[in-house]
């Protein structure tokens, strides 16, 4: 898609597939399962697709999905990775090596959003880019407690911090991209909107992951402060349908790109579909 003069592609980082009631926290089975798509396990699938932002002179990544190698076997049976990173080839459909990441925009630090960060040997995958991460999700990914060390694993750390960018509130990378911090999913994590001539869209990270969370209430499990989620979705999700902004999706098996209809906040209005 393009807002404006920005080209906007979705990058395959692999796929899980977990448990929908840790995706979809306390709301019944009854109603998530109308909304998503869940096998006889209770599994769901969980795309990662890290998400490139092409400026004219720049090329910007959000988040980078499960990797390739980084899983063991035990990870991969657990989380239902089926297949894992095809984010080099994909990036060589677009004449685009790691190499020519300019930066690279964390939403949070969860396993599924940073394990393609570095190899197995902890070198930086994106070896050029400047890492752009919230403070307090640094800190936090650095030292884990006792529920967020299952997820904020060491193994991706590495040397991608020789070139790491922090901030506390908001931060304008280019013109027009902007990551602000929510908390809520995790305590640092943040969003990412993209306003370009007129044209806008947001990507909500996991506080917004699918198409079928627009509830506010609608939280999973795995949100470390759940009411800090409602908080922000119940303010924000408004206020970018009011504005007409795209929102795009890390997660979502279906979409990659919805707009809500201004009269009637939950009826979508126009989207562009996974291939």
């Amino acid at each position: 898609m393009k807002i404006g003069d920005y080209h906007i592609h979705a990058l395959n980082g692999g796929i899980t597939n977990i448990d929908g009631g840790a995706m979809f926290g306390v709301v019944p089975k009854a109603l998530w399962t109308k909304k998503y798509d869940v096998n006889d396990k209770n599994q769901i699938p969980l795309p990662t697709h890290p998400i490139l932002i092409q400026t004219e002179d720049q090329n910007i990544l959000i988040d980078t999905g499960i990797g390739s190698g980084k899983l063991t076997e035990k990870e991969r049976r657990n989380f239902g990775a089926t297949y894992e990173s095809h984010i080099e080839e994909d990036l060589k459909a677009l004449n685009i090596t790691f190499a020519d990441i300019d930066y690279v925009l964390m939403t949070h630090m969860h396993f599924d959003h940073a394990s393609g960060l570095v190899d197995s040997d902890g070198e930086a995958i994106f070896t050029n880019a400047v890492h752009v991460i919230q403070q307090d999700e640094w800190h936090e990914f650095q030292s884990p407690n006792i529920r967020s060390k299952s997820t904020y694993w060491k193994k991706n750390n590495g040397d991608f911090q020789n070139k790491l960018l922090l901030f506390d509130k908001t931060i304008e990378i280019v013109p027009g991209v902007t990551m602000t911090h929510t908390g809520g999913h995790s305590f640092g994590h943040s969003i990412i909107t993209i306003e370009r001539d007129g044209e806008k869209a947001v990507h909500m990270g996991d506080v917004f992951p699918t198409v079928a969370h627009r509830n506010p209430l609608w939280v999973t499990a795995y949100d470390d402060y759940p009411m800090q989620s409602i908080r922000e979705k119940e303010r924000l999700i408004p206020n970018f349908i009011f504005q007409e902004y795209w929102f795009i999706y890390y997660h979502d098996v279906n979409y990659f790109a919805v707009k809500f209809n201004k009269d009637n906040m939950s009826e979508i209005e126009t989207f562009i579909a996974r291939k």
